[in-house]
């Protein structure tokens, strides 16, 4: 089986690619990414993949040629290419409108042109928008920033794609945790970077604010699933804790213990969303379970350099 991944240089697509290597029916792993975000991480390091089963390709989803070209002869397909942001921020529109909707438009006109058998599309829960209520698979989206709104968009390509062929839509909460490509714009692994610096953590608003989450292992072992798995092509929400501020920073100060909190904005209410797990993906997870506490405990124990302890 030969499995192509957008964005496989990224935060969840260099796990995602590790372990896709290392299955016996996988025969090839092709990465395509524009390395946009500097993510050179997948190229070097004593954890290697295994020799002559992954390849790269440098390019951009909007290079038709390209990606019509490198889709050949791939059995399955992982989109995780796009324009990231912070799941509430607003900026770039036209960027995150040309990569994350008419990126994915490409991808879907190239899959169809090609013997791709299966696509798993990675969307987010930003397309929700903000709510003070859980919301759920079955709750219609509004999303409220562009990014949210490009998302969506990509969704509805997918979706015309479903009638045609196995093609997944899975909507991720916040990611955290450890990859070797990492993102410390996510909210809890740039918590545990300042804490781990000696640095003040600034919360904005009261902290009690909640949005939902999710540990990049289990992302990971969710999409690995999703390669073979007999399962309805449809949308789901991959979450699996919803946390307020104040629930992660607790976990960082006992992590921590010495690190000071900073608080701004406090007559402001940020915006907050909780999704509620989809319960047809929890057999894709990890089988047991870990704690939010136990996770970054061992988060503590891949940085390099005792900032304090």
């Amino acid at each position: 089986m030969r499995v192509l991944i957008t964005g496989g240089a990224g935060y969840i697509g260099t796990e995602l690619a590790y372990r896709l290597a290392e299955r016996p029916d996988v025969s090839q792993v092709v990465i395509y990414d524009n390395l946009s975000r500097g993510n050179y991480n997948l190229f070097i390091g004593v954890r290697k993949f295994p020799q002559d089963k992954v390849t790269f390709i440098k390019g951009d989803l909007l290079d038709t040629r390209k990606l019509r070209k490198s889709l050949g002869g791939v059995d399955v397909l992982y989109h995780l290419g796009a324009k990231v942001t912070k799941p509430f921020s607003d900026h770039n529109p036209h960027l995150l409108e040309q990569v994350n909707h008419w990126g994915t438009a490409e991808v879907v006109y190239a899959v169809e042109e090609s013997d791709v058998s299966r696509l798993i599309y990675v969307s987010s829960t930003a397309i929700y928008g903000t709510s003070n209520a859980v919301v759920s698979v079955e709750t219609p989206p509004e999303p409220a920033t562009y990014y949210g709104i490009s998302k969506l968009r990509g969704e509805e390509h997918v979706a015309r794609l479903r009638q045609k062929m196995p093609a997944f839509t899975i909507r991720t909460a916040n990611v955290y945790g450890y990859s070797k490509s990492m993102r410390f714009d996510a909210r809890i692994n740039r918590f545990m970077f300042e804490a781990a610096a000696g640095q003040k953590i600034t919360i904005n608003g009261s902290g009690n604010q909640a949005r939902a989450y999710i540990h990049v292992d289990d992302v990971t072992d969710c999409l690995e699933a999703l390669l073979t798995k007999e399962l309805e092509p449809d949308v789901y929400d991959l979450v699996t804790r919803n946390l307020t501020i104040h629930e992660i920073v607790d976990g960082v100060k006992t992590v921590f213990p010495d690190t000071e909190l900073l608080y701004i904005n406090q007559h402001v209410k940020p915006w907050e969303l909780q999704v509620a797990p989809d319960e047809r993906l929890l057999d894709c997870m990890r089988p047991e379970a870990h704690t939010f506490l136990e996770e970054i405990k061992e988060f503590k124990k891949q940085f390099t350099l005792n900032f304090r302890d």
